[in-house]
Formats: C-alpha cells, sequence, structure tokens
C-alpha cells in the first residue's frame, strides 16, 4: 500500500474512532461509515485516472520519440538531396530542356489539329444542310408521285414507298410492256412520262431502274431474242432508262439499268397473283454515294 493510500486509511480510522469515544448517536455513526466509504470511492477513482493519465504520458512520450527520429531522418534526406552532384543537375535541366522543346511542339500541332476540326465542323455544318435539303426533295417528291400517281396506286398497279432515304416506285410490268415486249406500250409512256417529269426535279439522287420477272421459262419464240429472263428483264429495265433519258431529259450520269430476272421475288410464284406481282419494274431513289449492293 503506497503513502497516500495509507494516509487515506489513517484519516477514515480516526473518524471512526472519534466517532466511537464521544457520544455519538448510530445515526451520526452510521453517517461517517457513509462519508468514510464515500471517500474510499473517490479515492479509487482519482487513482484509476492518474493511472490512465500515466498511460497517456508514456504513449506521448514515445510519439515525441518517433517524431524526433522522423525530423532527424528527414534533415539526412534533405542533406543527401543538396548533395546531388552537379552532373546529375545538368542532366535535369537537359531533360527539362527536352520536356520544353516537346511541349512547344506538341502546342503547335494542337494549334494545327484546331483548325482542322475547326474547318471538319463547318464542312459538317454545310453536310447536314446538304442533307436536310435532300430529305425535303425526297420528301416532296415522294408527296408529288403520291398526289399524281394516286389513281394507279388506288388500282394496285404502282406503289411508292420511302424508307431509310430512299424512295422506290413499285410499277407491275403490264402497265409498261405487253407480255414477252420490252417496247413501252402507249398507256405506260403516258403513266412514265408523270413519273419522269417528277423525277426530272430531282439533281443529286441516283435514279436505278430494275427489271424483274417471274419464275416461268422464256417461251421458245420469244428465247430467240432473250434466251432467260435475265435479258428480257435487263432490257426492259434499259428501256425505262433511255426514255426518261431521251424523251424526259433527265441527266444519264444519274441513271443506272440493272436486271434480276426471276432471283428477286417479292411474292409467291405459286400463283398467278404472286407471279404478277413478281413481274415489275422498280425505281429507285438513292443516294449518289450508295452503291446498289443488297436490297435489303
Amino acid at each position: 500500500m503506497n503513502r497516500k493510500r495509507r494516509v487515506a486509511c489513517v484519516m477514515v480510522a480516526a473518524l471512526i474512532l472519534g466517532g466511537a469515544g464521544g457520544c455519538v448517536s448510530k445515526k451520526d455513526y452510521l453517517t461517517k461509515v457513509e462519508e468514510s466509504e464515500k471517500l474510499r470511492a473517490d479515492y479509487a477513482r482519482l487513482e484509476a485516472e492518474k493511472e490512465a493519465l500515466d498511460e497517456d504520458r508514456r504513449a506521448l512520450r514515445l510519439k515525441v520519440l518517433s517524431l524526433e527520429e522522423e525530423i532527424a531522418r528527414l534533415r539526412q534526406d534533405k542533406t543527401n538531396l543538396e548533395e546531388i552532384s552537379q552532373v546529375e543537375s545538368n542532366r535535369m535541366k537537359k531533360e527539362l530542356s527536352e520536356l520544353r522543346e516537346k511541349v512547344a511542339a506538341l502546342e503547335k500541332q494542337n494549334s494545327l489539329l484546331s483548325e482542322e476540326n475547326e474547318a471538319l465542323r463547318s464542312k459538317t455544318l454545310d453536310l447536314e444542310v446538304e442533307r436536310k435539303e435532300e430529305v425535303l426533295t425526297m420528301q416532296r417528291t415522294y408527296d408529288d408521285l403520291l398526289e399524281d400517281m394516286k389513281s394507279e396506286i388506288e388500282k394496285g398497279k404502282i406503289t411508292i414507298t420511302q424508307l431509310e432515304g430512299k424512295l422506290k416506285v413499285n410499277m407491275v410490268d403490264e402497265i409498261l410492256f405487253d407480255s414477252g415486249r420490252t417496247t413501252i406500250k402507249p398507256q405506260g409512256v403516258k403513266v412514265l412520262e408523270r413519273v419522269g417529269k417528277i423525277l426530272l426535279n430531282v439533281k443529286d439522287q441516283a435514279i436505278r431502274i430494275e427489271g424483274h420477272t417471274d419464275n416461268v421459262p422464256i417461251g421458245a419464240e420469244l428465247g430467240r431474242t432473250y434466251p432467260t429472263n435475265w435479258e428480257l428483264s435487263a432490257a426492259r429495265a434499259t428501256t425505262v432508262a433511255r426514255y426518261l433519258q431521251e424523251n424526259i431529259g433527265i441527266d444519264p450520269g444519274l441513271l443506272s439499268a440493272t436486271g434480276y430476272g426471276q432471283y428477286q421475288p417479292i411474292a409467291s410464284n405459286e400463283t398467278e397473283e404472286g407471279r404478277a406481282k413478281n413481274r415489275r419494274i422498280e425505281i429507285l431513289l438513292v443516294p449518289k454515294e450508295i452503291t446498289p449492293v443488297s436490297r435489303e
């Protein structure tokens, strides 16, 4: 028991003995005992706080020692850095000079790229304006064809579709040609003239003429001129293209003619109705840069 604890115990004992030696009532005695217990509890609490403070002090002392070691290390590092040789210093200066040259070159390149980007942005805006004009032209052409071909459309002889920048006029061959013939008949001339006058306003679109047949083989007599449906479909497509050029005045540089024969049907060849749909001439308007490689 340490000195402070012994002193506290002597004080408590004195209080108890002093109370017992005099004329002290039982109530006073109990009060003294309670006070003595309280003093003991307070003393124990103070002792615990003292031990906690001692522990904190030891921890702080260790932290101080650690900081002092860190300071010493930093001072040594500073000394080491200050002792870098002149050769190393020159190397770093050279690298810095090279980096500055690279930065200057990159800034120059960035300036050129910025100019190119601005030119591309301007070109893109021009293309967007041109594209919008093409779309409006295509829409006007589509609307004009719908209006002018209303009677034929209602009879199912012509269909007109517009999809993904393409416009297609599909005409069953009986409008333009008699069976086995490649000469446009009078009724077909009237229809083709109306279609051609609308297409004449198209300046920046390619016009593809496509000939199609059913799968019925060419007869013996007709076969002397057109051995297969390939030749027949190609001849009809070429006839329409020549009419649009020679009679309507459409720029031949915009025109092309292709024969697909029986190999791209749009209906079953098992019925007469389906075969009639497959015998057709299609006029397609497409952007000039699109190559006719697929009909999908």
